[in-house]
């Protein structure tokens, strides 16, 4: 079976949904030829559902739309320094102030301190 020595990304099933929308398939014929061919790693029915509805509307980006949410926070070495003056500077501060200050995560501070 292709779905045991190859794994395809959400983009690239969402490649092969479109073909078979655009060749006049309905869900259930994508699922059935998905499923015999990707066996388990095939989507779910509901998953192909929502491909072809969207498809239909008009909207045949097979894209990952970006999602809201925060942004990582990257280490840099202007933030490790950033970290590193502030703990010289006073040796009791917490992890939960020097995060406030610098506007980063309290676990990413911590992460900093024990590893860089």
């Amino acid at each position: 079976m292709l779905g045991d020595v190859c794994d395809f990304s959400n983009m690239e099933t969402r490649a092969v949904i479109k073909f078979f929308f655009l060749r006049s398939k309905a869900p259930k014929e994508i699922h059935a030829i998905l499923t015999e061919t990707m066996g388990e790693h095939a989507p779910s029915y509901a998953t192909i559902k929502d491909c072809v509805a969207q498809f239909k509307r008009g909207d045949f980006s097979t894209w990952d739309v970006p999602r809201p949410g925060r942004h990582k926070t990257v280490i840099t070495p202007e933030i490790i320094d950033q970290i590193h003056e502030l703990i010289l500077e006073d040796r009791r501060i917490s992890a939960k102030s020097v995060a406030k200050q610098l506007g980063i995560s309290r676990e990413r501070v911590g992460y900093i301190i024990h590893e860089d």
